[in-house]
Parts: C-alpha cells; structure tokens; sequence
C-alpha cells in the first residue's frame, strides 16, 4: 500500500497529540492523570517514551531504506506493546475505586494500532544488484 507511511505518520502524530490531553479522571483524587503527569508520579509519563518512539518512527517512514522498514516495524511493536500496557494500568480499579476513561487512552491504543499496521504494510524499493539490463 503506497499511502501507508502517511496514514503511519499521522497516527505517530495523533498519539503524541493524544499524550498531552487526559487519559483518566480518578475520583477519589479528582485529578486527571495525563500521558506526562501522574500524582507523584505513580503510574510514570509513557507521554515521554511515546514521544520519543513516536517521532523516531516518523524519521524511519521517511527513509526508503529496506532497514529502515525493518526497525520501524520493531519500533512500532514497542509503541503498541507499551500502549497496551499504558491502558491496562490507566483503566484498572483499585481500592473498589475505578477511574473514569478518557478518549485520549483509547486514542493512544488505536492510533498504536494504526502505526503497527501502517509499518507492516509500507514497502522499501528493493533493487537486484545481480540483475541484468534489459532482460
């Protein structure tokens, strides 16, 4: 599929967008957790690895390089490994207390989902070497 580095950079986009808004609401602290702040810092800021992935994934679209392809598609196996992971501890109950889900945890884990199968379906130009002109 000839568009899928686009569709791949804008989910890369969409899910750093997605870091900066609110991923769950927790009513027994009323506060909203975010992708980079988390009362005292409880559950990390995957908003930082999701960034830094995110952006490395979009230079990797970008270069035609059979490589290339190859560690975008290991990287975006990390960003959805860590999204499922990020959603599982956001969206769990503890204490009888469950949090309110926002759209932005589930952005995180679709548009990572959107980048994993963009990644798997972009293609590099491969050239014979040993090929013969004109045959």
């Amino acid at each position: 599929m000839k568009n899928a580095p686009y569709f791949g950079i804008v989910a890369a986009l969409l899910l750093i967008i997605c870091c900066f808004f609110p991923l769950a609401y927790y009513p027994d602290l009323q506060e909203n957790f975010t992708g980079f702040y988390s009362r005292q810092n409880a559950y990390g800021k995957p908003g930082i690895a999701f960034m830094f992935l995110s952006i490395f994934s979009i230079v990797l679209f970008l270069i035609p390089k059979l490589w290339a392809k190859r560690t975008n598609h290991f990287i975006a196996v990390l960003i959805f490994t860590y999204a499922l992971k990020t959603f599982i501890l956001f969206s769990k109950c503890y204490f009888s207390v469950c949090p309110q889900i926002k759209p932005a945890l589930m952005g995180t884990l679709v548009f990572s989902l959107v980048l994993l199968i963009s990644s798997l379906l972009s293609k590099a130009v491969i050239r014979s070497e040993n090929s013969i002109p004109g045959s």
